[in-house]
């Protein structure tokens, strides 16, 4: 791994340095009309696409072992193939291009064992590509003997800019080599089937750069290939043909290649025998729009490469596509439950990462640092839990992170630039604690004094390890005060009297106090008995929920106390199977907080957690 990255910076850097000594400098045009021609739009002026919705999922075809495997520095290795190719089948794909057999020995050997070993369910397609040449294809033949279903996919350049700077061909010449191929391609298959070949056959043509070729000529050299590849068949018999429009270069907005689409689609021949076929790259950044429009113009089918993998800016994502329709309720009839599996071994085998900001696969899709978003994420996760039966709408986050595998805990992510919401959330899933509204600005503060002293993102592992420590929750995690034992009884005014045992920096002592309640009782305890009555401890605010259900369930306990003394407020939290057990802890634990200054208080929190991460 680490020698390929290597080279693959090297490679990039060498790329560089050409350019930066052929050009010399900057040739930047204030007028680029003078250099450059705008794309020629398609004379569609009834299209009906713009009105269409894309309602059900189309054909996918992953070329990740052929367009996203010649786009790597370093090709994968067998080994590597094999993983994706069982990466691909676990995510559903029924048709695979497996590769080009013609290209190299390797290329042919990867095709053969995958053949040879039957790793090809009964229902998957294995695709294979070769251009118009006679050798080749005859080589690609060889390649695929006794093969179950095979997509025999076969291109010639059809666009202007290939025909006549390329290969120097008229249109005619174009068609005519199209023609023959196609023609020696049914030969070979014929020739299989009288032999008692048991292959399934499927042809696949594609007019190469489609997206900067004239429509007309386009349909014009399509229809000639399909003439061509049912001459004297019996159409009703035979599988469709798959016409592959590959945007090669990405050239126009996505608009122009669904018109491009639309117009196809209407003008081919006999469209109830074609299979419309997308293969968009992505050189001006809308790959995925070109083929959700492309889809919408009426293709059927769809070719591209998991994460977008492909040559120069790569081609059509297919994660992305899926999810897109995964999120309007339509079934991609792919699986990408686990998305985590197919990043890893994508992203191993390839040597390409994903970005993080990449569409529903990057590392921070399912985060939000700012605060304002994790508040509106939190809230929209408490009111789904009224009624989870209804249809997902969640402040930014157009997908449960749970149907792709992801947990809620990678949602809200915390830095110094996070609020107290996300910090809150986050204390909820760890520890089932839902703290009081007043509460979450004064425990925020912690963390954020922790972010900033560290400058790094704050955990999920930190923020629990912060709140246990600011508020002594756990059994590792002990203050100033601690409750040993205790009792109440009522007195003929209605008073309660609190007897009890509490630890205060690890004496044992005896304390006893009158209130109106539990909490009252035990304040007048400790502001008689602490430090010679120096603190005058206050009830500012209080609140308690259940934790869990049934014989499991807990009370926690949520109590701010004001020192009526300096005027400090500081909030404590008590966790007990009783009731009354857990706001006696919470007032002490208040205590043990109001007994420490604040800045040392942050200083021993601060400590207690980047210490752990040592």
């Amino acid at each position: 791994m680490f020698a390929r990255s290597a080279l693959a910076r090297s490679a990039n850097i060498v790329t560089r340095s050409m350019s930066s000594t052929t050009v010399g400098r900057s040739q930047w045009l204030k007028d680029p009309s003078v250099k450059y021609v705008p794309f020629q739009s398609v004379n569609l002026p009834d299209r009906t696409w713009p009105d269409k919705r894309i309602t059900k999922a189309p054909r996918w075809a992953s070329s990740d072992l052929r367009d996203g495997n010649q786009a790597l520095v370093n090709p994968m290795t067998i080994e590597q193939k094999q993983r994706v190719f069982n990466l691909l089948l676990k995510c559903g794909f029924k048709e695979i291009e497996a590769g080009f057999p013609s290209a190299s020995e390797t290329e042919f050997a990867w095709i053969r064992g995958l053949i040879e070993k039957n790793h090809c369910p009964d229902d998957v397609w294995l695709q294979v590509l070769s251009p118009a040449r006679e050798e080749l294809i005859r080589r690609t033949f060889e390649a695929l003997r006794d093969a179950k279903n095979v997509i025999f996919h076969m291109y010639n350049a059809a666009a202007p800019v290939f025909r006549e700077q390329v290969f120097g061909n008229t249109q005619q010449q174009t068609i005519d080599l199209a023609v023959k191929h196609v023609k020696l391609v049914r030969q070979l298959v014929d020739e299989a089937v009288a032999r008692g070949d048991r292959t399934n056959w499927q042809f696949e043509y594609s007019p190469e750069a489609f997206s900067q070729t004239e429509p007309e000529f386009a349909v014009e050299l399509c229809n000639a290939v399909q003439e061509a590849w049912f001459a004297g068949k019996d159409k009703s018999k035979e599988a469709p043909i798959i016409f592959n429009l590959p945007a090669t270069v990405e050239v126009a907005t996505p608009n122009n290649y669904a018109d491009q689409i639309e117009y196809f689609c209407r003008n081919i021949k006999e469209r109830q025998h074609v299979v419309v076929s997308l293969h968009t790259h992505n050189d001006r950044g809308t790959g995925v729009a070109a083929s959700e429009l492309g889809l919408m113009a009426g293709a059927d089918r769809v070719e591209g490469c998991l994460f977008g993998n492909g040559e120069r800016t790569g081609n059509v994502d297919l994660v992305t596509l899926a999810m897109n329709m995964y999120t309007q309720g339509v079934s991609p009839e792919l699986d990408f439950s686990n998305l985590e599996e197919c990043i890893e071994v994508i992203t191993s085998c390839t040597d390409i990462p994903v970005h993080p900001r990449a569409p529903w696969a990057g590392e921070l899709v399912f985060t939000a640092f700012s605060g304002s978003h994790q508040d509106a994420i939190k809230k929209g996760f408490h009111y789904r839990k009224k009624d989870e039966s209804r249809p997902w709408s969640i402040p930014y986050l157009p997908v449960d992170p749970a149907d792709i595998g992801m947990t809620y805990e990678a949602v809200i992510r915390v830095n110094s630039q996070s609020g107290k919401g996300g910090v809150a959330y986050l204390v909820q899933r760890a520890l089932q604690l839902d703290l009081p509204k007043k509460m979450q600005p004064a425990f925020y503060a912690v963390v954020q004094s922790i972010s900033e002293r560290t400058a790094k993102e704050i955990t999920a592992e930190d923020i629990e390890k912060a709140f246990r420590a600011a508020y002594y929750v756990g059994k590792d995690y002990n203050g100033r005060f601690n409750l040993n034992d205790y009792s109440f009884a009522t007195g003929q005014d209605g008073k309660k009297t609190f007897k009890g045992s509490i630890t205060d920096n690890g004496d044992k002592k005896s304390i006893e106090g009158d209130g109106n309640g539990p909490v009252s009782a035990l304040l007048n305890a400790l502001n008689s008995t602490w430090d010679g009555g120096k603190h005058n401890l206050e009830v500012k605010e209080y609140s308690e929920h259940a934790i869990g259900a049934g014989s499991d369930v807990k009370a926690a306990s949520y109590v701010q106390l004001v020192d009526k003394t300096s005027g400090r407020s500081v909030w404590g939290v008590g966790v007990s199977t009783d009731v009354t057990e857990a706001s006696l802890k919470a007032v002490l634990s208040a205590a043990s907080n109001a007994a420490v200054a604040s800045d040392r208080r942050y200083t021993e929190i601060e400590d207690i957690v980047i210490g752990g991460r040592v």
